[in-house]
Parts: C-alpha cells; sequence; structure tokens
C-alpha cells in the first residue's frame, strides 16, 4: 500500500514537473512572440486615442472598453483559430501573409506622412455631422474594431511566424497569452491616454502649488504628446512593415536587400558598448527606408489608378 502511495506520489511530481515545464515553454515564447510584435503594439496604441477624441469625458472609457473587448474578440474567435489552422494546414502561407500586412502597414504609413506633408486635417464628415451622439459613437467603435483587425492580425501572425517550430499546444496557449496580454496592456495604457487631461483637470483644482503645476502640464502637454505618439507610430508601421518584408525576402532568398540590410546592422553592431542599441537603430532604419519606398509605390500606384478611374 505505501509502495502504491509512493509511486503515485512520483507520477504526481512528474506531471507537475511536466505542466512546470510547459508553462515555462509558453511563457518563453509568448515573451519572444511579444518582442517581435513590439512595434505593431506601439502602432496600435498610436492610432486607438483618435477613436475615443472628440466625446463627453463619461463617454471616453467606455469607447475603449468597447474597443477592447472587439479586440479580444478579433484575436479569440477569428484570428487565433485561423492562425493555428494555417499553422497546422499551410504554414507555407504565413510568409506571404506577413509580408502583404506588412505592404499595408507601409501603405498606411506613407498615406499619413503625405497628408502630414500637404497639411490635410481630417475633419468631421458631412455624413458623421448628421449622426446622433449615440451613432456615431457606434460608427467611431466599429471603425476601431476594424483597424484593430488588421493590427490584430498582424501580430498574431508575427507571433505565430515566432513559435512555428514549437509543438501545436505550445503555439495555441502563446498565442493566446499574447493575445491577451497585449490587448490589456494596450488599451490599459489608451484608457489613460485619453484621460490624461482630465487627470490634470482634477489636479488643476486641487489645493497646492505643486499639483496645479503638474495639472497644467498635462493639461497643456496632451496636445504634444498626441501629435508626438501619432508620430512614432507613423515610425513604428515603416520599420515594421519593412522589416517584415526584408525578413520576407530572405525567407525566399531574395537576398541583395536583407544582405544589404544585415551589412549595415553588422557594421554598426561593432561600435563598442553600445553595439546593441546602434545595431538595432541601424535595423529599424534601413527596414523604414525598404518600407518607405514600398509604402511610396503602392500609394502612388492607388492614386494613379483612381485618377484614371476618375478622368474616365
Amino acid at each position: 500500500m505505501a509502495t502504491g502511495l509512493v509511486a503515485l506520489l512520483d507520477d504526481v511530481a512528474a506531471i507537475a514537473k511536466l505542466a512546470a515545464a510547459s508553462l515555462d515553454d509558453v511563457a518563453g515564447a509568448a515573451g519572444k512572440a511579444g518582442a517581435k510584435a513590439a512595434g505593431v503594439v506601439v502602432d496600435d496604441t498610436a492610432v486607438t486615442p483618435g477613436y475615443a477624441m472628440g466625446f463627453t469625458p463619461e463617454r471616453e472609457l467606455p469607447i475603449v472598453w468597447k474597443i477592447a473587448l472587439g479586440s479580444l474578440k478579433n484575436k479569440f474567435f477569428f484570428l487565433l483559430p485561423g492562425a493555428l489552422l494555417l499553422a497546422a494546414f499551410a504554414p507555407w502561407a504565413v510568409t506571404p501573409i506577413l509580408m502583404a500586412g506588412g505592404a499595408y502597414l507601409c501603405f498606411e504609413a506613407m498615406e499619413k506622412i503625405v497628408e502630414a506633408v500637404k497639411g490635410e486635417e481630417v475633419g468631421d464628415e458631412p455624413g458623421e455631422l448628421a449622426l446622433s451622439s449615440e451613432e456615431l459613437e457606434k460608427e467611431k467603435v466599429q471603425g476601431a474594431i476594424r483597424t484593430d483587425l488588421i493590427l490584430s492580425g498582424e501580430i498574431m501572425a508575427i507571433s505565430l511566424a515566432t513559435v512555428a517550430d514549437r509543438p501545436f499546444p505550445i503555439q495555441a496557449a502563446s498565442l493566446a497569452l499574447v493575445g491577451l496580454l497585449i490587448t490589456v496592456g494596450v488599451y490599459g495604457v489608451v484608457g489613460l491616454i485619453v484621460k490624461m487631461d482630465d487627470i490634470g483637470l482634477h489636479m488643476c483644482r486641487r489645493p497646492g502649488t505643486l499639483s496645479k503645476r503638474v495639472g497644467e502640464g498635462l493639461v497643456r502637454g496632451m496636445p504634444t504628446a498626441l501629435a508626438f505618439l501619432s508620430t512614432v507610430g507613423t515610425a513604428a508601421m515603416l520599420w515594421v512593415g519593412g522589416g517584415i518584408i526584408v525578413h520576407g525576402l530572405h525567407e525566399f532568398h531574395l537576398t541583395p536587400i536583407p544582405g544589404i540590410v544585415d551589412q549595415l546592422a553588422h557594421g554598426a553592431s561593432a561600435v563598442p558598448g553600445v553595439g546593441a542599441i546602434t545595431g538595432w537603430l541601424v535595423t529599424a532604419a534601413a527596414s523604414a527606408v525598404v518600407g518607405l519606398v514600398i509604402g511610396g509605390v503602392i500609394a502612388g500606384a492607388l492614386h494613379l489608378w483612381h485618377a484614371r478611374k476618375g478622368a474616365h
């Protein structure tokens, strides 16, 4: 009886060790995948606050909450099953899908750059002016969720490519963990951003010179902070999109461009003491240049096509 109990405890201990090892594998794979998707996360964080702006303060957080729920639905109901099906039945399609998404990010970034250069400002559309506040809120939330679907698709595809060599259960758990943590992180930061001016106003009303100064700084600094965040988001789209395309070209053995990027990064990495930082900066900058060219070609072709279509 004692021997049987000892054997049972040994089995339980072995199962516990196996479960712990599996959790370590999932955490490690999720961390690696999340790091690879960091650039898209920056873009997602930069884009989303704009959808909650222009509403009354009491509606800002509920709007962010609705978008966050839509993001979770995108990831867990559509993208996660789709990514796992790709990994199981068509792993060869992951790289082309990544490259297509990367090209879209480059195009979107180029469009933002063109708008900034031309000085175009996006105001209220005539259709929006005719909507009630509830209808406009619904429309904004739906637009944000559609944008999130594209960005979340890139996150899932990048994460899948990172853990493609792992067993299926590790892939599924890693993608689920990445999707959950990124959603919580992104929309937690977005919620803080959209309420920062309200926090500043609250601090301005509190007694004390320091509190008032900090509050005034938050209120006055938020427009600049949002503009900076938008610039960072655009840059992130370029270096992430360009980096995905460079990696895809390498996978297909189309080596001239990846070779140039690798040579530049290798040279920058040789700087004593700060090689890791300079290597990353040069890689990001070279990838951004590739993204700028790709985005410019796509944007130019689409504008030319629309111009000819309008002429006819």
